[in-house]
C-alpha cells in the first residue's frame, strides 16, 4: 500500500503513514445496469404486450393459445440463435428456412431405405452440417457475399425436395417410436428443445473462446486476422452450426406435424427468425448479438401473431407491423451503435 512520508518533530526524521484508502466509486444502480442491456427494450416490449392482450382478450391465456405461442415461438427462437451467430460474423443464412422443411425428407427417405430412425435422424443431420460447409466454403474462400450463396443454396434444395418428393407429401416415420415421442410428440417437447438450444447457445457466443472468435470476427475482420484467429474457419463452423441447429428443430416440428409438404419452402421461418433476432438487438453489422434477444423477439413476433388472431385482426396487419418493428429495431441499433462509440471515446 502507497505510504506518505510526514515530517517527525522530534527529530527522528520521516516517519511512514499510510496514505487514506481511495474514494469507492458509487454504484450504479441495478435497474440502470438492466436497462442498458440490449435485450431490455424487446423485454419490456414482450411484456406490454402480453398486458395489452390478457386484457383484450380473456381466452389469451388459455392453453391451447399458449401452446399455439409455444410452437410459434420454437422454431424462430433456434433458427435464429443460429442466425445470431452468422449475424455477429457479419453473415447471414437464408437456405436456413429450407434447410428446416429439407431435412426432414432426407430422415423420411433413409429410414425408408430400412436404416434406424437414429440412424437416419443423425445421418441427416451430417447432411446439414455438409450444406454449412458449402455454403461456408463459398463464401469465405470464393469471396460470394453470403447472402448469394445461401440464396442459391435454398433454391437448390427447394428444387431437391421437390424432385424427389415428386411433389407429394410425404409422412415423418418414428411417431410411435420412443424417439419421436422424445423429440416431438409431446405437446410442449418443441418449445423446451427450443429452450435448451438457446440456453447452449447463449454459452456458446458468450462464454466459449468460439465465440469470443465469432464477436471478433465480426468486429474487426482484419484486426482479429492479425491477431491469429482463423477467420474463414469461424465463419464455416458458423455456417455449420446454423445448419444444424435449423435442421434439428426441423426434425422435431416434423415429428409434431407428422406432414412433410414440398410446397412449403421455408422462407418464412428463415425471415421472421432473422426478424426476432434483429429486433431483439442483434447488428447486422457485425460484432453485437444476443441469443436471449433472438429468443425474446420470437416471443414477441409469437404474441403478436397469437394476439391479433385472438382478437380478430388479420395477418395482413401483422405483417405490417413486422416490417414497422424491424425498421425500428436497426433504428435503434444504429443508434445504439453511435452512443457506445461516443461513451467509450476520449473526452
Amino acid at each position: 500500500m502507497a505510504q506518505t512520508p510526514v515530517l517527525d518533530v522530534t527529530g527522528g526524521g520521516a516517519a511512514p503513514r499510510e496514505a487514506p484508502p481511495p474514494a469507492e466509486l458509487p454504484r450504479r444502480p441495478l435497474w440502470r445496469s438492466l436497462l442498458e442491456r440490449r435485450e431490455a427494450a424487446i423485454l419490456i416490449v414482450a411484456v406490454a404486450l402480453f398486458v395489452y392482450f390478457s386484457i383484450a382478450s380473456a381466452n389469451f391465456f388459455s392453453v391451447s393459445d399458449i401452446q399455439n405461442l409455444s410452437q410459434f415461438v420454437g422454431p424462430i427462437a433456434v433458427i435464429g440463435a443460429g442466425e445470431v451467430l452468422l449475424l455477429v460474423c457479419a453473415e447471414v443464412d437464408l437456405s436456413a428456412g429450407t434447410v428446416f422443411i429439407f431435412i426432414p425428407f432426407v430422415v423420411n427417405y433413409l429410414a425408408g431405405a430400412g436404416l434406424p430412425l437414429i440412424v437416419a435422424i443423425l445421418l441427416s443431420l451430417v447432411v446439414a452440417g455438409l450444406i454449412g460447409v458449402i455454403n461456408g466454403v463459398i463464401t469465405t474462400w470464393l469471396n460470394i457475399p453470403s447472402f448469394v450463396t445461401t440464396l442459391g443454396t435454398l433454391f437448390a434444395l427447394d428444387g431437391v425436395m421437390l424432385t424427389t418428393s415428386n411433389a407429394q407429401q410425404l409422412t415423418m416415420p418414428g411417431q410411435s417410436s420412443a424417439i419421436g415421442k422424445v423429440l416431438g410428440i409431446y405437446v410442449w417437447s418443441e418449445i423446451l428443445w427450443s429452450l435448451a438450444i438457446v440456453a447452449v447457445m447463449y454459452v456458446v457466443l458468450n462464454r466459449s473462446r468460439f465465440g469470443m472468435h465469432v464477436t471478433a470476427t465480426g468486429g474487426n475482420l482484419t484486426g482479429a486476422a492479425e491477431a491469429g484467429i482463423p477467420v474463414n474457419r469461424v465463419k464455416i463452423w458458423a455456417f455449420v452450426v446454423c445448419s444444424v441447429l435449423s435442421a434439428f428443430i426441423g426434425i422435431i416440428d416434423a415429428m409434431r406435424i407428422n406432414v412433410l409438404d414440398p410446397g412449403t419452402d421455408g422462407t418464412q421461418e428463415m425471415f421472421y427468425a432473422i426478424a426476432a433476432a434483429v429486433i431483439g438487438g442483434t447488428a447486422l453489422t457485425g460484432g453485437r448479438g444476443t441469443v436471449i434477444g433472438a429468443l425474446v423477439g420470437a416471443i414477441v413476433l409469437g404474441v403478436l401473431y397469437v394476439g391479433l388472431t385472438i382478437i380478430g385482426i388479420s395477418a395482413n396487419t401483422f405483417i405490417l407491423i413486422l416490417g414497422a418493428a424491424i425498421l425500428l429495431a436497426m433504428i435503434a441499433n444504429v443508434q445504439l451503435a453511435k452512443l457506445t462509440v461516443q461513451r467509450k471515446a476520449p473526452t
